[in-house]
């Protein structure tokens, strides 16, 4: 599923052409002209189930009757197609802050770590079709690469000169963003950022560790 966009005309346009149609159906109802002013406010309720407000930084996700239509995302007053159920997308940048999560590192060492995601939503259908939840996909997606990403690296590096959690934040930071782009593609969600907020060691190895550094 790939996002595409949706037919719309202009709202203030579409309620305009609404109110003439209607205007028509009285004019044949004051004329004895049943049918067709039957038809005619027919038309008018139909057309007027197609008017919706897209408010800025969301996007709108059409269905008709199970058919995804495509989506509107720009803002504003429209007239869309007449019949559909609409899904309202966040398109701001939003946050997740992990849990402190509890892992070994790649030299087997109870450590705790916690990360920040930035992220926003690109693909509207994608989102809404392709996951159950993409809010919750993103959490567990972010907890599952972090975890991921702490098991490739030491906490610290004592004697030989290598990447480590604590000395190359940065390279971390990076790795981190492009594992966990790789597992938000599939619900149309861009990872803007991902960076380490908490990174210590565990309580029950902390002292040994900390009397460790100090004896560097």
């Amino acid at each position: 599923m790939t996002e595409n966009k949706a037919w719309t005309m202009n709202g203030f346009l579409g309620i305009l052409l609404i109110v003439l149609i209607g205007l028509f159906g009285c004019y044949f109802f004051f004329n004895g002209q049943l049918l067709l002013s039957v038809l005619f406010f027919l038309i008018t309720i139909v057309l007027a189930s197609g008017i919706t407000i897209v408010p800025p930084n969301k996007a709108k996700v059409l269905l008709f009757f199970g058919k995804y239509m495509g989506s509107i995302r720009n803002s504003g007053l429209f007239l869309t197609v007449p019949l559909t159920t609409r899904r309202t997308i966040s398109l701001r940048v939003r946050n997740f802050n992990s849990s402190k999560l509890k892992v070994n590192d790649v030299d087997g060492n109870p450590i705790e770590i916690a990360a920040v995601v930035v992220f926003k939503v690109v693909d509207s259908a994608k989102a809404v079709f392709d996951v159950d939840d993409y809010e919750e996909f993103v959490e567990i997606q972010s907890e599952t690469a972090i975890r991921h990403v702490a098991t490739k690296y030491p906490y610290d590096t004592f004697e030989i000169e290598e990447v480590s959690l604590r000395e190359n934040s940065e390279e971390v930071s990076q790795e981190l963003t492009k594992n966990l782009q790789e597992r938000l593609n599939v619900a149309g969600v861009q990872v803007l950022e991902a960076r380490l907020t908490h990174l210590a060691y565990s309580t029950e190895i902390a002292s040994a560790m900390l009397q460790r550094q100090q004896a560097r």
